[in-house]
């Protein structure tokens, strides 16, 4: 299965990587903290090394002692697989869910960091995160770009141009779902030409499009709030830093200039996570980036993007639930807060693959289950997934859609080839 082969070799690889990119920086380290950051960077690989080995030999799965907030939720967690066993040995790598050990790694690689300090607060996945930014310059130049070119005529647009426009930054974003480091185990994957022009070429690729639904929900909740003051608040639970985030802060932009909404609240993760993931950290870099940008209309969206931030139309949030191996449909009885948070919006965008396979529970679904089914009860308001697949599980598929893909292209849901725009509302008609 695909799950086990991203056990035995992707893992051990990003883990690889880890390691070399923390002794690296060594001298950086040294530079810092002297004698005492190097100590702390000797600590950090042995217990990364540990871990590698660990997962290699298939060892069990130990409980965490680093004391950060989560730790005990993740223990918790660890002893309800264990109690999910009928055997008295404990859960190991190769005999444990797929999405419960990816997401056990992670938050190992920040445990073996968080335990040495002065480097602490060293972000393993950083490097790889600002390159696959810059090396995507040219394509943020001319997403931006286009978005300016909007912003000029936006008043003058009819509701079916607004549509038109609509459609097209909904799949920008969701193709920009293919520059992940995870999955290419931290390879250059950047996006280098621009993404409106590949739109019309990748259209086929799409299995499943929503994306009409999630407009109606947007026409909606406009026309409740009159023709000027839309009530509409947007959420996107993000998924990768660089050149993705860029597309949902594109698309962002767009709902608010075009008053399909009124505010945007984007969710990210608190510590570094899945190799890409945007955290706290990487939201303000990208926004300063693209503000300092030797390009005007990149720029200008960067000085937009802070104003909205200032103006409290645009709010970050993160919280530990995120980076929990726990699927979604727990979230209202292990997050309740989260939950409530999620529940005053109007509409849910969850970009990417981990967002969907905790979704529909990382589980092996037929490929014609609903979409609704696959949630199993976790609807706090009309949620839309942007995802390009990279992973074996899929649902909301029509009859011998799964089939006939899996006749002519065998990697087609691992690829990256593939997206699906779905979407699920808790208000049935």
């Amino acid at each position: 299965t695909f799950a086990y082969l991203t056990i035995r070799d992707r893992l051990p690889t990003i883990l690889t990587k880890v390691i070399d990119t923390i002794h690296r920086n060594k001298n950086k380290f040294f530079e810092e903290h002297g004698e005492e950051g190097v100590e702390a960077e000797k600590r950090a690989i042995s217990l990364l090394s540990k871990l590698r080995n660990e997962l290699q030999t298939d060892k069990p799965v130990l409980l965490l002692s680093d004391g950060l907030p989560d730790m005990e939720q993740w223990n918790q967690y660890v002893e309800r697989q264990q109690a999910l066993l009928d055997v008295d040995e404990a859960p190991s790598w190769f005999k444990s869910p797929w999405l419960y050990v990816e997401c056990y790694m992670y938050r190992r690689i920040e445990e073996s960091v968080k335990l040495n300090p002065p480097i602490c607060d060293f972000d393993v996945f950083e490097e790889g995160k600002t390159q696959s930014f810059f090396e995507s310059q040219q394509a943020i130049m001319a997403i931006c770009t286009y978005l300016q070119g909007l912003h000029k005529n936006m008043e003058d647009l009819s509701e079916e141009q607004l549509l038109e426009q609509f459609l097209k930054l909904v799949q920008v974003s969701l193709w920009g779902n293919k520059c992940d480091l995870s999955i290419s185990a931290g390879q250059d994957n950047s996006q280098r030409s621009s993404p409106i022009d590949s739109l019309e070429t990748l259209k086929h690729m799409i299995l499943v499009d929503d994306s009409r639904l999630v407009w109606s929900v947007l026409m909606n909740s406009r026309a409740a709030g009159g023709p000027v003051k839309p009530v509409a608040r947007v959420d996107i639970v993000l998924d990768n830093a660089g050149f993705e985030l860029v597309t949902d802060l594109v698309l962002a932009d767009f709902l608010l200039s075009s008053k399909l909404a009124s505010e945007v609240h984007f969710h990210g993760k608190c510590i570094p996570w899945f190799v890409s993931d945007t955290t706290r950290k990487d939201f303000e870099w990208t926004m300063r980036q693209v503000q300092s940008a030797n390009h005007k209309w990149m720029s200008k969206c960067g000085f937009q993007w802070q104003g909205y931030m200032k103006q409290g139309t645009w709010v970050y949030h993160d919280h530990p639930f995120w980076t929990l191996p726990h699927e979604f449909c727990d979230m209202s009885k292990d997050a309740p807060d989260l939950y409530a948070k999620l529940q005053k919006s109007d509409l849910i965008f969850f970009k990417g693959d981990l967002n969907y396979r905790k979704l529909t529970g990382d589980r092996r679904w037929d490929y014609t289950v609903s979409f609704d089914k696959a949630l199993r009860g976790f609807q706090p308001a009309p949620l839309c997934s942007l995802r390009t697949l990279k992973a074996d599980v899929q649902v909301g598929l029509r009859p011998g859609q799964g089939e006939k893909l899996a006749a002519t292209d065998p990697d087609w849901m691992t690829s990256g080839k593939y997206s699906v725009i779905q979407f699920s509302s808790p208000y049935k008609e």
